[in-house]
């Protein structure tokens, strides 16, 4: 009985720590049990709200594949380290990788290679190329970019561009050598 009167007592106030230290998100009421079928629904936010989803190990089925999935379905990067053929845990890494859901990832500097954190982001102030012949959209997109390097998805919020519309103004540029798409989804004005 003390043992579970202490567990009790210490899940009751772990929102509270944790309000006072970090973060609390949940869309389940408070002390609601953590049971298995709650588990997609928590990682499926977590999937939204990451710059990427990192799976170190995963069997074949499970939590770390079904938010693999989701975070791929939400267009968002995800990595995996690669196991053993032969181990249990790695056989979910494993797959994501051979299937192209996940890239390839060894190291911590893989990472921030792939979303762009190596690159130290400063800006030289230089006079504004005048770009003749684009459209209201993509001359919106350049001004935006003026500013800072940024993700698609932060892109299309600060446009108001929708992102398929916004892929197709992104590749027009790309092409016309005006901007360099950068690993992470980020773009960035080219020179």
């Amino acid at each position: 009985m003390g043992l579970i009167g202490f567990t009790l007592n210490y899940i009751s106030q772990l929102p509270k720590k944790m309000m006072l230290n970090g973060g609390l998100l949940t869309e389940f009421p408070l002390h609601t049990n953590p049971d298995k079928e709650n588990l997609p629904k928590r990682n499926r936010i977590i999937a939204g709200l990451a710059d990427a989803t990192i799976v170190v190990e995963a069997t074949g089925k499970g939590g770390a594949l079904i938010t693999a999935y989701i975070a791929n379905s939400y267009n968002q990067d995800v990595y995996a380290f690669p196991g053993r053929t032969t181990d249990v845990s790695s056989e979910g890494c494993n797959f994501l990788i051979k299937t192209n859901r996940a890239a390839l990832i060894n190291h911590a500097k893989d990472l921030t290679y792939y979303l762009g954190w190596d690159e130290i982001k400063t800006k030289k102030t230089e006079q504004t190329q005048l770009l003749i012949g684009l459209s209201t959209e993509e001359q919106k997109i350049v001004d935006l970019l003026q500013v800072s390097d940024l993700r698609i998805d932060e892109l299309s919020i600060r446009s108001e561009i929708p992102q398929s519309k916004l892929a197709m103004h992104l590749l027009n540029l790309e092409m016309q050598g005006i901007l360099i798409s950068l690993p992470g989804k980020t773009y960035k004005l080219s020179g």
